[in-house]
């Protein structure tokens, strides 16, 4: 079984099983592209944590679509727009390391997950999770989070409530009964209050797992987890479990093999924290323009009730019926991506926006950034699903929308994330009328991923 992965300080990179990794490059490597360094030790670091959208607005207006940034351990470069997005995410070169520029973020709590690993090792065992998400798989999750969703919107009716944790522990249920193939109860609550230290220890400041520490509870929580799965792991091969981690343990790859026990630990923890945390933002992010836009609403429930009766949910085969639930949720993920920005390492020198930047470069790209840019995006702060409708989506760049990533590492989840999303609002829109107080616009806290600070407070009126 694979051991989390321990820091090498000296060298500011994790060792041994990362040795492979570009050394960060000296300071001065980088003086040549115009930017800030920010406060001594921890640089910009506060500042992006505060307010990000703010954060880089400012950078951009000041120093251009390239500038070197300082934060979160040292320099790196941030490059913006669309073709920013499609030069490192496409990566036809074969330049940007996804596990390098993850990894001083994650590695400590997720090593090895999907995201995490590059090219051929990348799109191996892209390959053998795959099968978790073909159609028949698929299938069974929609008749499980019709099950589970239809049940919470029933105890939330008529209720006004802080959304943001409600549907917080909805999604992490979810995904013990989609991915887990585990009851609600004890055992559940134990699972997701793991994956809630493990993420809120991604952007601790203190980033070595001392006690006391985010970063030590997120490390306690993936210990008590690669215990708690590689038991599971023999069991579930056996069996003939429609649960995703039953998949996984049950796929091989090219050459008819299993992946190890470690290798599917590994995944399963990435996954889990990938679907339930972004879907938990989206999700949220669409509650509250549909909250500030109710005309938005009857034309969605219109659309659901044309699809399938109200309360009664919409099965897998009728998804795609949904066209303007699914631009509504489109646009609500390009108001708020669930990731606002991709980190990567230059692997080698490249040149981009009239820079030379060197291999061992940090580079991030920003789709918090690039989903606000007005030449893309007529009144960006507008919510607008017709953006999406064909006629329109033709014209765009393709990299201007990005909230899944692109290229390669294009999240391999996203169709569940639509599945999760249109069955949860047919739950909720053709039954419920989602209402806001007058003139209410909560905070968004947009780092590591956006929620609202104060919870989001809504009220299910049952129609």
């Amino acid at each position: 079984m694979n051991a989390p992965a321990k820091f090498n300080w000296s060298e500011g990179r994790f060792g041994p099983d990362t040795a492979h990794w570009l050394p960060r490059n000296p300071d001065a490597a980088l003086d040549h592209i115009p930017g800030e360094d920010g406060m001594p030790v921890i640089g910009n670091t506060l500042e992006q944590l505060r307010d990000y959208p703010s954060f880089t607005r400012r950078m951009v207006g000041k120093y251009g679509r390239v500038y070197r940034n300082n934060s979160f351990g040292g320099r790196s470069v941030a490059l913006h727009g669309p073709e920013a997005n499609e030069l490192v995410m496409f990566d036809r070169e074969k330049i940007f390391s996804s596990e390098q520029g993850w990894g001083p973020v994650l590695n400590l709590l997720f090593p090895r997950g999907l995201m995490l690993m590059d090219f051929e090792k990348h799109r191996a065992d892209r390959k053998v999770l795959s099968v978790a998400f073909k159609p028949e798989p698929m299938r069974h999750y929609a008749d499980s989070l019709n099950e589970g969703i239809r049940d919470r919107v029933a105890a939330w009716s008529g209720k006004t409530f802080q959304f943001y944790p409600a549907i917080k522990e909805l999604t992490l249920d979810l995904a013990a009964t989609s991915f887990l193939g585990i009851p609600w109860g004890p055992e559940a609550d134990k699972v997701n209050k793991a994956f809630v230290d493990m993420v809120q220890a991604s952007i601790g400041v203190v980033r070595r797992p001392l006690p006391f520490t985010a970063m030590g509870r997120g490390v306690k929580g993936r210990a008590y987890l690669v215990d708690y799965f590689g038991k599971m792991v023999p069991e579930r091969r056996d069996g003939a479990g429609e649960d995703i981690f039953s998949q996984i343990c049950r796929a091989r790859d090219d050459d008819g093999e299993y992946l190890t026990t470690g290798a599917i630990v590994d995944h399963m923890n990435f996954l889990m924290m990938a679907a339930h945390d972004t879907i938990t933002s989206s999700i949220t992010t669409m509650v509250y323009q549909l909250a500030k836009h109710p005309e938005w609403q009857d034309r969605l429930r219109e659309e659901m009730l044309s699809v399938a009766p109200a309360g009664e949910g919409v099965g897998h085969n009728g998804l795609g019926e949904l066209e303007l639930t699914e631009w509504a949720f489109k646009e609500s993920l390009r108001l708020v991506p669930p990731v606002p920005s991709f980190p990567r390492r230059a692997l080698k020198d490249f040149e981009y926006g009239g820079y030379r930047i060197p291999a061992g470069t940090s580079v991030g790209v920003s789709p918090a950034f690039t989903h606000m840019m007005e030449e893309h995006w007529p009144e960006p702060e507008k919510f607008d699903p017709m953006r999406f409708a064909p006629e329109q989506a033709r014209e765009r760049h393709k990299y201007a929308w990005v909230p899944f990533g692109g290229g390669a590492h294009m999240c391999l989840g996203l169709h569940f994330a639509y599945m999760q999303a249109k069955i949860f609002f047919h739950h909720v829109v053709t039954t419920h009328r989602i209402v806001v107080r007058d003139g209410y616009a909560p905070e968004w806290q947009m780092l590591p991923i956006p929620r609202p600070k104060d919870g989001l407070t809504v009220t299910f009126e049952p129609l």
